[in-house]
């Protein structure tokens, strides 16, 4: 596959490059459309980098090869497969016990996949990869939303104005109808504006909470109060 040099090598690689831009480039607009930690720009980055790096591996020490010398071109592309960890680490939280994050480390470890593919010409591969991811997106995902659980409707997520104390208001609204109240994860938003904090709270009682989430949309300052998804805030 690798067979060859000069223009038509050159060809080759940058047929490889700009289709795994592409392909990273679709993956980080889903990311950077559900408001991600990292998004278009560091699954474009991560995707071509991987990719040159398999690359520089198939095509970069050719004029080294004699009978003495052996290059294994895989030996970088096993490397990049530990390597992306430490990225997808960097955008994984956990905060009073909940996990964020998991999904967008797990798609940019899937761009580095669609990266080496590329620089390895299994272009078939990473197309049917990324047709795959947004099949569990925009399919699988809602789904499986709504297959009944345990603890399933305890989380709510709100969204309410800074100044107004109206945590404070939430805490006493809770607590005066029974319920136990835990913040599970928080999240500042700009909007230009006025300034918007986003929070998961995770309410335990023991009767429905649609009456409490009545209450709570009525205080001064919520803009919005509802069931969270599985993924909220991540």
């Amino acid at each position: 596959m690798f067979e060859g040099a000069g223009l038509d090598a050159l060809r080759v690689q940058f047929v490889a490059l700009t289709v795994c831009f592409v392909l990273c480039a679709l993956l980080g607009i889903e990311r950077q459309v559900h408001h991600k930690n990292a998004g278009f720009k560091t699954h474009i980055l991560v995707g071509v980098g991987s990719c040159i790096f398999t690359l520089v591996s198939a095509y970069g020490f050719h004029p080294l090869l004699h009978s003495t010398v052996n290059i294994d071109p895989t030996r970088i592309a096993a490397q990049i497969v530990s390597g992306i960890g430490f990225i997808g680490a960097g955008v994984i939280f956990v905060n009073n016990d909940m996990v964020r994050g998991l999904t967008t480390a797990a798609t940019i470890w899937l761009s580095a996949a669609l990266g080496v593919a590329c620089g390895a010409y299994m272009f078939p591969l990473a197309i049917y990869a990324l047709l795959l991811h947004y099949l569990m997106v925009f399919v699988l995902t809602p789904l499986a939303g709504r297959i009944p659980s345990r603890g399933r409707g305890d989380r709510i997520l709100l969204e309410y104005e800074v100044g107004s104390a109206v945590m404070r208001k939430i805490l006493t609204v809770a607590t005066e109808r029974g319920y136990k109240t835990t913040v599970s994860a928080t999240k500042q938003l700009d909007t230009g504006k006025r300034e918007i904090v986003r929070a998961v709270l995770k309410f335990e009682g023991p009767r429905s909470k649609d009456a409490l989430i009545d209450a709570l949309a009525s205080i001064p300052g919520m803009r919005s109060v509802e069931y969270a998804d599985a993924d909220a805030l991540e």
